[in-house]
């Protein structure tokens, strides 16, 4: 291995035209107030069957290969209708799979107002992922024709604790 060789990417090393990728980020971080409580059904081994909770923090990658009139990937600002629907989705609320068998009973505790319910697909720190990037891929979509795509979603439990989604 030459040590003096310049690194560069598979589509310089095949021949193909290098293309741009402008990135940017945004932060949701835990003292946002995305505090909400999970129960994974499915972990009948653990004590993550039982209602537990977090103050989720979310990341996200956006990408582009042209910036806009502003020299931006995606304009933050644009992200108040995102940072509401974390707010309705994950703030105080109690996130339950679809096919969670005591699923009656919880929903019988939201009909008496004793909790906010969120029914997902799937729940779990991951599939959190995948459903966040779902929809702010969508908004993203429709906000920029394209234009900027969403690249990855982490979620935080806290400090020791995350998942990543993205689409190769």
């Amino acid at each position: 291995m030459n040590h003096n060789s310049p690194v560069v990417s598979p589509a310089v090393a095949t021949g193909a035209a290098p293309r741009r990728i402008y990135r940017s980020t945004k932060t949701y971080d835990h003292q946002e107030g995305l505090s909400c409580c999970f129960r994974q059904w499915r972990a009948s081994h653990s004590h993550c069957q039982l209602i537990h909770g977090y103050a989720l923090a979310f990341r996200f990658v956006f990408a582009t290969h042209e910036l806009d009139q502003h020299n931006w990937c995606f304009d933050f600002g644009g992200l108040k209708p995102v940072k509401a629907w974390l707010k309705q989705m994950f703030d105080h609320t109690l996130l339950l799979a679809e096919d969670d068998p005591q699923l009656p009973v919880f929903e019988g505790l939201a009909n008496a107002g004793l909790a906010d319910l969120r029914i997902m697909p799937a729940v779990g720190c991951e599939a959190t992922a995948q459903y966040v990037f779902d929809y702010v891929s969508q908004f993203l979509t429709e906000q920029t024709q394209k234009r900027v795509w969403l690249e990855s979603v982490e979620v935080r439990e806290h400090g020791g604790n995350s998942a990543i989604y993205s689409i190769l």
